[in-house]
């Protein structure tokens, strides 16, 4: 009888890549790939470990598996599974833990998916992790989430992902290509490029970042290339000007601040000061006025007093930039943050979260504003909300309009005519009817 396997990811989109790749590997290997709910002889959860709930939300879906079938195997993989492997391997219902070199062999361990008493923990040392396992989501979504790199060589204060991860490396451009061309095959319209370091692509293959989004734009059939994030320090002059000129590169970038305080950037090792960063946003938008530019912010970070928070408040709030992702700080054990003084206690580190919230929605409420009465190629996504229906435009702005079977995945003009607050999204006129 074939066996049927399930699949929950947490964190990020080159999590989301990871994912969808073993679940391809699985299904070839003659595994049957069915929904959660489904209650899969197999489930497998692909963890995070950038906050510090990881655990109580691995338990979480582990506990909701075994409420859809009780004798499910249950194997654990991800940044999560190679940080505390021993500690998921006692959560109640886990019969295998597979650190970060085994995760993709996780085929070899499943010949039998018999209940254990005690989990099988498959994990090694993360500096003997050096292989690069190329990765794509296909099939879930109108885009697909494309690896390109892996790992981490910075070590900021704050962060667990080289210890998860390993070393930056890269796949090659030819590889990446052929990947992209394999994906346009299959109907997708946008690749979403991922990897912990993006614009750190060719560290170990004498290639860059700005070559690798020069070949992607050649790729026939390829409408839309969006960058995932990228660290200011790598974020070039002339990657800019190419996003600026390209067709297909599209104008939104997501990159990483953390603090608006040059003390505190310091302090997490970030490798740049605001007057760089000032200056990449600057020069964005000096090129593409229209383009939205996100960022993410950690708010309190061991010694960041109220004086370096309201630096990090003001400055944002002065910046050209378009929305924010904001964490609250965590301590994590084995960072160099963890041992550090001045810990922020948890009710101010949540005020302090509440205010940048609060100064994003404002901040994306303004850039939505901007574009009230402009045209833009807006991507229909598939899923039907109570017979409506989303999509982003090139420069991310999401847009709703009355679902249509006919417009999914397909990228249409939309003239922006207002912004429903409520739900922070753009009202449109279509401007091409797709029969």
């Amino acid at each position: 009888m074939q066996k049927t396997v399930a699949f929950y990811t947490l964190g990020c989109k080159l999590n989301f890549s990871e994912t969808s790749s073993i679940g391809r590997q699985l299904t070839e290997a003659g595994m049957k790939k069915v929904p959660f709910e489904a209650g899969a002889d197999v489930y497998v959860v692909n963890t995070c470990s950038v906050t510090d709930n990881a655990d109580k939300k691995c338990k979480k879906i582990v506990k909701e598996a075994l409420r859809h079938n009780p004798n499910a195997f249950v194997a654990i993989v991800g940044c999560y599974a190679q940080l505390k492997p021993n500690e998921i391997a006692k959560i109640p219902g886990v019969d295998m833990v597979l650190g970060a070199a085994e995760k993709f062999n996780i085929e070899n361990y499943l010949d039998d998916i018999n209940k254990r008493e005690v989990a099988v923990v498959k994990e090694g040392k993360i500096k003997e992790v050096l292989d690069y396992h190329a990765s794509y989501s296909i099939g879930d979504r109108t885009r697909s989430f494309l690896k390109v790199q892996d790992g981490c060589d910075y070590f900021c204060s704050f962060c667990t992902i080289p210890l998860a991860r390993g070393k930056s490396r890269s796949d090659n451009i030819e590889n990446i290509v052929k990947q992209a061309t394999e994906i346009v095959s299959q109907g997708i319209k946008e690749i979403v490029l991922t990897g912990v370091n993006t614009g750190d692509f060719g560290v170990d293959t004498d290639e860059n970042f700005y070559q690798l989004l020069k070949a992607l734009e050649k790729v026939e059939g390829l409408e839309r290339i969006r960058i995932s994030s990228i660290e200011p320090n790598l974020l070039t002059n002339e990657i800019i000007e190419l996003v600026a000129q390209s067709k297909n590169i599209v104008p939104h970038f997501h990159i990483p601040l953390q603090s608006g305080s040059d003390k505190i950037l310091q302090s997490m090792r970030r490798r740049y000061l605001t007057e760089l960063y000032t200056s990449r946003v600057e020069k964005i938008k000096e090129l593409m006025p229209h383009c939205c530019i996100g960022v993410d912010v950690i708010v309190g970070y061991p010694g960041e007093e109220h004086a370096d928070f309201i630096d990090t408040y003001n400055y944002l709030n002065e910046l050209n930039i378009s929305y924010l992702h904001v964490f609250t700080y965590s301590e994590r054990v084995n960072t160099t943050a963890y041992k550090l003084p001045g810990k922020v206690n948890m009710s101010e580190r949540a005020d302090r979260s509440k205010m940048l919230h609060i100064l994003s929605d404002k901040k994306r409420l303004a850039f939505y504003n901007e574009h009230i009465g402009n045209t833009y190629p807006v991507l229909w996504e598939a899923e039907n909300d109570h017979d409506v229906m989303y999509g982003f435009t090139s420069n991310y702005i999401k847009v709703k309009t009355k679902y249509d079977p006919m417009l999914v995945n397909e990228i249409i003009d939309v003239e922006i005519t207002a912004i429903d607050t409520d739900d922070m999204v753009a009202k449109c006129n279509l401007l091409q009817m797709v029969y």
